[in-house]
């Protein structure tokens, strides 16, 4: 019994870092302050539970901001027609992108579309809306 009891612990302890490494999403972005994005996408980060991309943003005033976007996981990308090798043919490329800023109001959003360089526009909705 004492090695029935120890593998329920694990099984619990491994159950609550699974659940508490995954975010409310309602919680980080303000669903309601969207902000798009014109640049350079120059980073990809393509992996589980959500793919981040990184984009040097030219803002209205010509200045340069690095924005950093979260997505869904890669396999939600699969019912988009779109794979990684979309966005890697896309890096040090313009893309125009639609995000949901933090609500801490730093460079930081929640994917909501993005059109990448051949004119292919990925919409995230409902997904990440």
């Amino acid at each position: 019994t004492l090695r029935l009891s120890l593998l329920f612990v694990l099984g619990m302890t491994l159950l609550t870092a699974t659940a508490s490494a995954h975010h409310n999403m309602s919680a980080i972005f303000d669903f309601n302050d969207r902000v798009t994005l014109s640049g350079t996408l120059t980073k990809l980060d393509w992996r589980n539970p959500h793919i981040e991309i990184l984009v040097d943003a030219k803002r209205d005033n010509g200045q340069i901001e690095g924005w950093k976007a979260e997505g869904p996981t890669p396999i939600f990308f699969r019912s988009r027609d779109t794979t990684k090798a979309d966005f890697e043919k896309a890096l040090g490329k313009p893309v125009k992108l639609e995000v949901s800023r933090a609500r801490d109001g730093s460079h930081w959003g929640l994917l909501r579309n993005i059109t990448l360089l051949d004119g292919k526009v990925v919409n995230l909705c409902p997904e990440n809306c």
